[in-house]
């Protein structure tokens, strides 16, 4: 690799690890380690965590004479990687108040050394790659620490804010901001259209391979569903009519008692307010609905006489032109490997592959992606029930 390529990946390196710390500046010593829910892990947790993907992933293979930071810390911040070995049990991350916050930050400095010196050596091409896929990984893990952050101060009966104003890391203004009042519809002609990624630049391997899909003539709504639209739903009774749920998706509502997306409450006078990273305010009417399942997207295009999209639809749409970025979007197509989907040999080889069941599809982005990581054939992925991403809804028709 040439003298100015290290450079720039040194750079590139350095900046995404320090926007990490950056989301949590904001934060009490105390936030760091709470976690409400099982899906929720502590902010603590994802700054070791990342930190240690590294670790594990690339200098324990690629950095001769590598010795880890600590011997315990790959049981307590492997995620999922059976690969790896033994681990804490997801739900138990909010039970370590040690290592402490200022210990977790010593372990990213010193692995951020560690990878620094072995770029200076010049390696080679394959774990180069390894390190883009690291970048990535942290990246997706800025988007769960923000929503994450969100889960643990919205659990908390003084609904504190994050952030009062803009942040280094954050633009807050963004976070619901309005759309066009009135919703139309882009047409689509249908026909065969390429699916998936395809060329130079970084993808995970479930945007892979490129294939073709055959599509008939179809229309997406030009926006996503505001929360004024959607509060028509929960004014019409939606979430006390079966008859536009699936069965699945009926009893999560009975068993949870949901009546609204999460973080919506009623304020004085009974009028709708939501939690925001600035704390509590009132719903804006045009932004876009957020924070719900898959199973309330379903039901409110039914409701509206339409339906959600598939994923191969959305990315034909977004290759002509449709606007998107604010919400992820929920999709009608069950996660499934495209075909010719191979998993990568090693712990890595358990990234997405094993995850493709009982899932549903996301597409685009949201407010909270970071900036450089939106891509066209991106491929989210969330169990039905959960709606503490920034979620949303499109149309489709017919």
């Amino acid at each position: 690799m040439r003298r100015d390529a290290t450079a720039d990946t040194a750079a590139r390196y350095a900046e995404v690890r320090a926007r990490s710390e950056a989301l949590c500046a904001p934060l009490a010593i105390e936030d760091h380690v709470v976690q409400p829910v099982v899906d929720v892990s502590p902010p603590k947790w994802h700054l070791a965590h990342t930190t240690w993907f590294f670790e594990a992933m690339l200098l324990a293979h690629a950095s001769p004479g590598y010795a880890p930071f600590h011997p315990a810390y790959g049981y307590l911040f492997n995620s999922y990687y059976e690969g790896e070995g033994e681990r804490v049990p997801r739900a138990q991350r909010g039970h370590l108040s040690r290592p402490t916050v200022a210990e977790v930050l010593a372990y990213r400095a010193h692995v951020d050394a560690a990878v620094q010196a072995w770029l200076a050596t010049q390696p080679p091409a394959r774990w180069l790659d390894r390190l883009a896929l690291g970048l990535q990984h942290e990246q997706q893990h800025q988007e769960l620490l923000l929503t994450d952050i969100k889960a643990i101060l919205g659990h908390n009966p003084l609904r504190p804010a994050y952030a009062s104003a803009d942040t280094a890391a954050v633009g807050l203004a963004g976070e619901h901001a309005p759309q066009a009042a009135a919703m139309g519809w882009i047409e689509q002609p249908g026909g065969v259209v390429a699916i998936g990624h395809a060329g130079d630049g970084f993808a995970f391997d479930n945007e892979g391979g490129r294939h073709e899909r055959l599509l008939t003539p179809f229309a997406l709504g030009d926006r996503l569903v505001s929360n004024a639209e959607y509060t028509a739903f929960i004014d019409a009774g939606g979430y006390q009519d079966p008859r536009h749920w699936h069965a699945d998706g009926w009893d999560w509502l009975r068993q949870n008692a949901i009546a609204a997306p999460m973080y919506w409450f009623r304020g004085e006078g009974g009028a709708w307010w939501h939690q925001t990273l600035a704390g509590p305010v009132p719903l804006p009417p045009h932004a876009p609905v957020t924070h719900v399942s898959w199973y309330e997207a379903s039901a409110y295009a039914d409701w509206a006489g339409a339906r959600l999209p598939t994923e191969f639809e959305w990315e034909a749409a977004a290759g002509r032109g449709m606007a998107w970025g604010e919400r992820w979007e929920w999709t009608a197509s069950a996660y499934a490997p495209y075909p010719g989907f191979r998993r990568a040999e090693g712990s890595v080889g358990e990234y997405n592959g094993k995850f493709m069941v009982n899932q549903q599809v996301l597409r685009g982005a949201s407010f909270a992606t970071p900036p450089g990581h939106q891509r066209l054939t991106y491929r989210n992925f969330f169990q039905p029930p959960l709606r503490w991403q920034y979620t949303g809804i499109r149309l489709a028709r017919p």
